[in-house]
């Protein structure tokens, strides 16, 4: 496995105590929200889960779920099923661009139309607003988005995922 950083062993551990805090302030405030279930293996985040494991919270919970991570100076984006929180200015696109160039020496500025991206929730968008080949499972029309994906598949969640791999690989066994 190899893991990439954006700040130093001394910075995630400040920030994961602060984490900590929030994580400890919103479980106290918020009944019925939850720690994600994957949360043991997130490294500088913290995922809050508002309806995947937990009875779905109500828009204004949610919103106060990214109101106490804001307090604390952490950025916060709601996705499909959480509110993830974590210090920095860094997001997927600006760290999908470091993975890409360290690991497979692929400039995502050059390359963009070889590469496709398929999400399902706002914090997507900067790779939505990026990808020329941007996807978002149906789903992502729940939300109002600045830079939505090109296209939408006709199924939500997981089965939005499945319907676009299914597309693809067709794709491939036509080239081939």
């Amino acid at each position: 496995m190899h893991q990439l950083f954006i700040k130093d062993e001394q910075e995630r551990k400040s920030d994961r105590l602060l984490l900590d805090q929030i994580k400890n302030r919103i479980l106290s405030e918020i009944p019925g929200a939850g720690i994600a279930s994957d949360q043991n293996y997130r490294v500088a985040d913290l995922a809050i889960d508002f309806c995947e494991d937990v009875t779905p919270l109500s828009d204004a919970e949610i919103r106060r779920i990214v109101e106490i991570f804001e307090e604390f100076g952490a950025t916060a984006k709601i996705s499909s099923i959480h509110v993830n929180g974590w210090f920095g200015s860094y997001n997927k696109l600006s760290t999908t661009r470091i993975c890409l160039q360290d690991l497979f020496a692929i400039d995502i500025e050059q390359d963009n139309e070889q590469i496709a991206y398929i999400g399902d929730s706002p914090n997507d968008e900067p790779m939505f607003s990026f990808f020329t080949n941007s996807v978002g499972v149906a789903n992502v029309s729940d939300f109002k988005l600045a830079a939505p994906p090109r296209w939408i598949t006709g199924k939500r969640s997981a089965p939005g995922f499945e319907e676009f791999a299914q597309l693809l690989l067709a794709s491939i066994h036509t080239l081939y």
